[in-house]
């Protein structure tokens, strides 16, 4: 069976009317499952997590989309993450039998339709970029909103899909393509910035730390805590474990403990080798938080529909 998981990131995550808004057009959407959604409000960035057939993702991934460009202000939002519009990132990941040509192929189309629809300036990433450089979203997403206006008068930075323009209430949206990525934070017992950046750039990937790390250091102003926020890319060859240790070796060298770590979304099981989610400290854990869990149930509901639907004589 063809199935494509989505996980659009919105620009909101302060106003949880917005986020159940957003969520309600997703769960009216025919033919797709949603599986999990977040606001972090130190963040202002919600994350939702749902898979389908194709043409059912990519139709209900517009419909989200409309309604997150209707209820986000760009001029009027801040946080603690990156981020380049209203509608920040799209990520398509090929799931079952589904090949990344498919997964490209539905980030291409998916941004062309987004752009002739809302006019917002299109940028391919990952599996989908077409240019090397844009394989990196942190590379794409460089300079953020803040620094739309001179990207697109740089001949470099120009987006993919649209013209070098952009509305400031909407700003600009990353497509892409990729395989399933975690996304892991650790919040530390201790409320200082620098040392949450310190650990970043000594477990990221690109400083030379733990392979498919992306790694940066933030403030939760809400709670006083400071957080190692990360997404990794490969689970199979970096495991959570690995992960975990590091950062809590880093952080007792300078007298400071881990407070808790969370997923925002789901993980598939090979990010858990080594290891249980509680030795992790993992806050708010279940097994519906396993990319496999939702696999499965959305393989079988589907099996079920063709076997009951009755079948056209020849």
């Amino acid at each position: 069976m063809r199935i494509l998981e989505c996980v659009p990131n919105f620009s909101e995550g302060v106003n949880p009317e917005n986020v159940e808004a957003i969520a309600a057009v997703l769960k009216s959407s025919p033919g797709i499952h949603l599986i999990d959604y977040s606001g972090d409000a130190d963040h202002n960035r919600s994350v939702f997590t749902f898979l389908g057939k194709p043409d059912d993702v990519l139709d209900a991934a517009l419909a989200a989309s409309a309604r997150a460009l209707e209820l986000i202000d760009m001029r009027r939002q801040s946080g603690v993450h990156p981020r380049l519009g209203a509608v920040d990132v799209v990520p398509f990941i090929p799931l079952g039998k589904t090949k990344m040509e498919e997964a490209v192929a539905g980030a291409h189309a998916f941004g062309r339709r987004f752009y002739e629809r809302f006019g917002v300036p299109v940028y391919f990433y990952g599996h989908a970029a077409l240019r090397p450089e844009r394989c990196e979203l942190a590379h794409v997403r460089r300079g953020g909103y803040e620094a739309l206006a001179d990207k697109m008068k740089r001949p470099e930075d120009l987006p993919d899909v649209g013209r070098p323009e952009f509305s400031a209430r909407s700003g600009a949206t990353a497509v892409g393509a990729r395989e399933p990525l975690v996304a892991y934070n650790i919040n530390l017992k201790s409320d200082d910035l620098r040392l949450a950046q310190k650990i970043a750039s000594l477990i990221r990937e690109k400083s030379g730390g733990l392979p498919h790390v992306r790694a940066i250091g933030v403030i939760l102003k809400s709670r006083h805590v400071a957080q190692v926020s990360m997404n990794l890319v490969n689970c199979r060859e970096t495991p959570l474990r690995v992960i975990f240790e590091r950062v809590a070796a880093l952080a007792a060298e300078r007298g400071v403990e881990i407070l808790e770590s969370e997923l925002i979304g789901l993980a598939p099981k090979c990010a858990f080798a080594g290891t249980k989610p509680e030795k992790l400290k993992l806050a708010r854990f279940d097994s519906g938080r396993l990319l496999e869990t939702h696999l499965k149930a959305f393989s079988d509901e589907a099996q079920a529909r063709e076997v009951d639907s009755p079948r056209k004589e020849c």
